[in-house]
């Protein structure tokens, strides 16, 4: 699962709901400006906070939303998707998101290409600090690190209910810094 392809030619950009999810509009603009090609996901819940409109003036690629949406090709998209990614990037990624794939559960389009993911796979957290602290979440981000996941994040500081802890999605910079190590 986690070799790169020779194949591969773009960063997925899963964005899930969260209202750090305006966070990976700037990530998706800087690494289009880097010159990559950038490919969003977004979940149903992380359209409630940010659209497809932003991601494909962004990123000059359609938004990808359903996994039954079959216009392009005849194939299965997760699937051609994944295998053409250099990268997944869940940017942010949910406690609920973390526990789906670390459980193996595919029901929506972004999990079904983590599950199909012929590519390394990097989680950036996000969530209150009471839920990134909670023993079930950090099982699950212990299970998904012995399977070779990465992570980038979370970081400490005001979270957007108003509360300080860690569980803040790290910055877009640092974010960008760990997509460089793992592709350069």
């Amino acid at each position: 699962m986690m070799a790169t392809s020779s194949k591969s030619s773009s960063i997925i950009l899963g964005v899930t709901g969260s209202i750090a999810a305006f966070k990976a509009a700037q990530l998706a603009s800087d690494l289009k400006k880097e010159g990559r090609e950038v490919v969003v996901v977004l979940t149903k819940s992380a359209q409630k906070f940010v659209g497809e409109a932003t991601f494909e003036a962004l990123t000059h690629q359609p938004v990808l939303v359903d996994l039954f949406d079959f216009r392009k090709t005849h194939k299965p998209e997760h699937i051609d998707v994944a295998l053409h990614a250099s990268l997944i990037v869940v940017a942010p990624a949910t406690a609920n998101v973390i526990g789906k794939i670390a459980s193996g559960i595919a029901d929506d389009l972004l999990t079904n290409i983590v599950m199909a993911a012929a590519s390394p796979v990097l989680i950036c957290p996000a969530m209150n600090d009471r839920m990134w602290k909670n023993p079930i979440v950090q099982n699950n981000v212990k299970t998904l690190g012995k399977l070779g996941y990465h992570f980038c994040g979370p970081d400490e500081g005001y979270l957007a209910d108003g509360y300080e802890g860690v569980g803040r999605l790290a910055e877009v910079d640092v974010i960008h810094e760990a997509i460089k190590k793992l592709i350069p």
